[in-house]
């Protein structure tokens, strides 16, 4: 036994066969026990040594073990992976004296467990060889023989046909199954380049049928199944070449009926586009029925894409004319259809329905009538036509009310942790749920370990002691947890650390010592802040100076109360103590100033430096830094190529911001970067993340200039750039005044590229409306100048303006249209979506009333321009719904 454990403590995995030869099962056990301490000793050893030493742990583990579920869960082992070299070779020497049985065992439970690799999946595939037996499947082993399948494709230097490849392989017929059934499929499998589709995996697969190599029925079952289950795009793609490959016959398409229906009913729009393929040609061969063609078609007019709907609707006209006596089945279905959303949709189905109703019955014609009640009320004049008497007489409308959300509420912060166990329970959420991008949780938490150092500093480390232990930095050498902390970004975690002596002094003195600014953007001043916060907070825990923080805030959003800051000051006066130059700093920031007069003088009345700073503060009533009105044209660069050496760059509109003398002669250093001037990218920026929900925090009373501050990052969204329009509600939560730049980069979020970035700017606009700080016409003259500048596209505006007006914001929307549609119908070429704006403003006119503004100049010279476009008859209804409203 000791002669097995040299040679693997010195790494002569050659020598372990022939060793393991001379134990019996008892030798071989007591060997297993001293190699599972020996595998935890050598992850201390040197990175070269350890990895010789870890191959022989392996091997003569692997021999050691008598039982297959051992041995695999020994060769499994995540720290027992990932060699450069294989050892496999070894693996299977050791076990040659297995059973096939055992070898069968072993090798299914080596499949069922993570397969990641190539070599792991050849050392499964020789076993279930060995043992006779077929070779075991699982997602881990379809992933790797795929990937396997992708690298023989290269080897020699040419590429080889991928069907080639596939042809020659053994387990063709027992993997390509099973790949259809996984989750997701393998990205070598899935991603097709439809310039040359021939050479993928669905072209591929499709000519190993025809050759006869994989089953035809069960290939298409599976395809099937995936596109009704669902899944990623790139995934149903596949399936789609792969079933429009095989060229499903008549009654292969008559047999999945009940599939196509749900497809169509249900599936995405690609997947539902082709089962709508599908059943049209069913339908022309008389093998679906009116009743199905009634189910099916009353699903997909329920659906919104456009497509889609009118597709059904052109095929239900066909139906029809061949035979009108479907019309009782399939009338009510198209009545369902007057209550769709796009109106466009509304008027093929009433003049579809107005074809149909002579062959109806009696009832279904009055059933159709009271159906048309869901029309709008553009149409109402032609459902009266159709319907003639059959039509109830439809009320007048109610008086428009319009909904907005309530206006957000300051919740305040609460009372801080009365003990010790309580502010443990808020530390460790802060900390260990990875919860500080919470303010709330955040501010209390560090005001609480303030509070608690001053009143029971020995308490809350013994209790904290107990609570953090699991933390990196209650491990690591205080010189590697020094570094990290001063380099890092580690929140609250510096304070903890602090308090219980983690990181040295001299570390939270370099804290502080460096707590200007080290980038050169917006974002990087906001974080020094932060810190700058933190870092004194770190050194005023080290001794339990101050009772409390003055910078902590009343309410959620970050603002301060101003009388009760001036208590706090007040407190601080009696205790005789000076305040933190940056707390105080933080403070006067987050105080609220408007109409805080009597606040002042009683800051005044006490006497001390820091109460004289505060009254200045609110009577001088100045932002941080001003904005100034003007927009700044700057060229942005958007994207770069390196080989050519050149670089695209866009024209965007930006702000600027002037300084603020007080703020660089009176506030620390941290603080100067906000307090000068700054002109559209004077800096740049690296920042990936652009988002933290302290920075509104940072200035809660100074919403405008956070909002020029961020413009850059918020308007690369209407590019490729994601996630620069998080902050917009929380920015719209803000106090003072709503100004240039917050409606500037509201603009630029509604008119963002990806949806979740508008959604998150309707927010922002819903909640601006709510608390009566939205300007719409500034708004709208923004959007309008970034249209015709072609940094908003106008269909990206129309989704974003459609689910405003979906919450019932239709007066507001309106109002911030308006301004946006005269210099777009002024236009020589209609832009792209500029029917889509119409059709939501025409929308909101006829719920809300005409604009209060007036007619839109050039709207009825488009509506005159006569045709059946979009743009035409969106607005013909726009300017009828105007003049309905003043008529």
């Amino acid at each position: 036994m000791k002669t097995l454990l040299d040679a693997v403590r010195e790494g002569r995995v050659d020598d372990i066969r022939p060793l393991l030869a001379r134990l019996d099962r008892g030798g071989r056990k007591g060997v297993l026990e001293e190699l599972k301490a020996l595998r935890k000793e050598a992850w201390d050893w040197p990175w070269g040594e350890r990895t010789r030493v870890r191959k022989a742990i392996l091997v003569a583990g692997a021999g050691c073990h008598t039982g297959a579920a051992g041995c695999a869960s020994w060769l499994g082992a995540r720290d027992m992976r990932g060699w450069v070299h294989s050892v496999n070779p070894w693996l299977l020497e050791v076990l040659a004296d297995r059973e096939p049985d055992w070898l069968a065992d072993l090798a299914r439970r080596l499949a069922a467990r993570a397969v990641e690799s190539e070599t792991e999946y050849r050392l499964v595939e020789e076993l279930a060889r060995r043992a006779g037996c077929p070779l075991p499947v699982s997602d881990g082993m379809a992933r790797a023989w795929a990937e396997r399948v992708n690298s023989a494709r290269w080897q020699g230097g040419a590429e080889k046909p991928l069907v080639d490849v596939l042809r020659a392989d053994a387990h063709l017929d027992v993997l390509v199954p099973h790949l259809l059934t996984m989750p997701e499929l393998p990205p070598v499998v899935a991603w097709v380049d439809s310039r040359s589709p021939a050479g993928y995996w669905p072209a591929a697969l499709t000519a190993l049928v025809a050759d006869g190599l994989l089953d035809r029925a069960a290939l298409l079952d599976r395809c099937i199944a995936r596109l009704l289950r669902g899944g990623k795009p790139v995934d149903l793609r596949f399936c789609l070449l792969v079933v429009r490959g095989l060229g499903p016959t008549s009654d292969e398409e008559a047999a999945r009926t009940a599939d196509w229906m749900a497809m169509a009913a249900d599936g995405p729009s690609p997947v539902a586009g082709h089962a709508q393929e599908v059943l049209a040609r069913l339908d022309a061969r008389g093998a679906l029925s009116v009743r199905q063609l009634a189910e099916v078609s009353g699903a997909v007019l329920f659906r919104t894409e456009k497509k889609l709907v009118r597709a059904q609707l052109v095929h239900l006209g066909k139906v029809l004319r061949r035979d009108p006596p479907a019309a009782g089945e399939l009338l009510p279905v198209i009545a369902d259809a007057f209550g769709h959303p796009d109106t466009d949709t509304q008027e093929r189905a009433l003049k579809l329905a107005a074809r149909a109703l002579p062959a109806a019955t009696p009832k279904v014609r009055e059933e159709t009538a009271r159906m048309a009640s869901l029309l709008g009320p553009v149409h109402r004049e032609a459902a009266r036509a159709v319907f003639g008497e059959l039509l109830e007489e439809v009320p007048g409308p109610a008086a428009y009310e319009e909904i907005l959300p309530p206006p957000p509420a300051p919740r305040p912060l609460g009372p801080p942790a009365t003990s010790v166990a309580e502010l443990t329970e808020e530390v460790t959420a802060a900390l260990l749920r990875s919860d500080q991008d919470d303010v709330t949780t955040f501010e209390r938490a560090l005001d609480g370990l303030v509070r608690h150092a001053h009143t029971g500093r020995e308490e809350l480390i013994t209790a904290l002691e107990s609570a953090l232990a699991g933390q990196w930095w209650t491990k690591a050498p205080r010189d590697d947890t020094d570094r990290r902390m001063l380099r890092g970004r580690d929140g609250l975690h510096l304070v903890a650390a602090s308090l219980l002596g983690r990181i040295s002094r001299r570390a939270v003195h370099d804290g502080q010592a460096h707590g200007a600014a080290q980038g050169t953007c917006s974002h990087a001043a906001l974080d020094a802040i932060v810190y700058a916060r933190l870092w004194e907070a770190a050194a005023v825990v080290r001794t339990g100076r101050l009772p409390y923080l003055l910078a902590t805030p009343t309410w959620h959003t970050g603002t301060i109360d101003a009388s009760e800051l001036v208590e706090r000051l007040r407190g601080y006066k009696a205790l005789g103590l000076a305040a933190g130059p940056v707390d105080l700093a933080q403070a006067l920031l987050r105080v609220r100033r408007t109409g805080e007069a009597e606040a002042a003088g009683r800051a005044a009345a006490l006497g001390t430096e820091a109460g004289d700073r505060l009254a200045a503060w609110l009577r001088a009533d100045r932002p941080v830094a001003t904005v100034l009105p003007r927009h700044g044209e700057t060229d942005v660069p958007v994207a770069r190529d390196w080989l050519r050496q050149t670089v695209t760059t866009v024209r965007r509109a930006l702000l600027s911001t002037d300084g603020n003398l007080l703020v660089r002669q009176k506030f620390p250093r941290c603080f100067h970067w906000l307090g000068s001037p700054h002109a559209p990218l004077d800096h740049r920026c690296y920042h990936w993340v652009v988002e933290s929900p302290h920075w509104t925090a940072l200035l809660p009373e100074d919403g405008d200039t956070l909002a020029a501050l961020l413009l850059p990052s918020v308007a690369a969204c209407v590019q490729e750039e994601r996630g620069g329009t998080w902050l917009l509600p929380a920015l719209a939560e803000t106090g003072g005044p709503a100004a240039g730049a917050l409606h500037l980069a509201l603009a630029y979020g509604l008119g963002a590229r990806h949806a979740d970035d508008r959604l998150a700017a309707v927010d922002a606009l819903l909640v601006l409306a709510a608390r009566g700080r939205l300007d719409a016409g500034l708004l709208g003259g923004e959007l309008a100048a970034l249209v015709e500048r072609g940094s908003v596209k106008p269909n990206r505006l129309a989704d974003a303006a459609r689910t405003a007006a979906g919450t019932g914001a239709y007066g507001t929307v309106l109002s911030v249209l308006v301004p946006v549609l005269p210099a777009l119908l002024a236009l020589e070429r209609a832009p792209r979506g500029l029917s889509d704006l119409l059709a939501v403003a025409a929308e909101c006119a006829e719920l809300s009333g005409p604009p209060k503004t007036g007619p839109v100049p050039g709207l009825a010279e488009t509506a005159a321009r006569g045709g059946t476009t979009q743009l035409v008859r969106q607005a013909i209804r726009l300017e009828t719904a105007c003049r309905a409203g003043t008529g």
